[in-house]
């Protein structure tokens, strides 16, 4: 009777967890859709600032805030520069060295130092992207090298679709 009993619950089991799985499961095996969110604020009257905003870990799993912007002011863009900022204390930016970007092909584009002569805190920097971003491939990930104090430098990968809107955001 016993072994009848312990057959009986051992496929339920089987059974529940593959319902859990197929119920629960699917949507992590499942690519979800990547939205760009693009912010358009009114600093002053004909000024507009347009921004995107991701937030990518190190490989030593330390969060960054990674931020494109577009200035643009009576209709003509001011810049386009990519915010870098670390969690205080991790990772000083060594000034005003500039930032490296590195694409699948080997080849490496630099984008100049903006805080060269004062940044807001150790931990924030920022480099003109205007003529770089459409060098960039939107199929490819590609890294950046950060320039940060002590000779170190820090690899970000930066995904395709995170590309793809720093490019729509550019041309908009």
């Amino acid at each position: 009777m016993w072994p009848r009993i312990k057959s009986i619950l051992s496929n339920l089991l089987l059974l529940l967890s593959l319902v859990a799985f197929l119920i629960l499961g699917e949507s992590g095996l499942t690519a979800q859709p990547a939205w760009a969110e693009i912010r358009q604020i009114e600093e002053a009257p004909g000024q507009l600032l347009y921004q995107s905003r991701n937030s990518l870990r190190d490989p030593a799993g330390y969060s960054w805030q990674v931020v494109l912007f577009k200035q643009v002011k009576d209709a003509t863009v001011r810049g386009i520069n990519l915010r870098l900022v670390g969690f205080p204390g991790v990772a000083d930016f060594s000034h005003p060295k500039p930032l490296q970007i590195k694409i699948e092909t080997g080849e490496i584009f630099t984008a100049e130092d903006e805080f060269a002569d004062k940044s807001p805190a150790p931990n924030v920097g920022q480099y003109d992207f205007k003529s770089v971003l459409l060098k960039l491939p939107v199929n490819q990930r590609i890294v950046l090298l950060l320039p940060i104090a002590d000779d170190r430098t820090i690899a970000l990968q930066i995904p395709p679709s995170i590309i793809l809107e720093w490019q729509t955001l550019a041309q908009n």
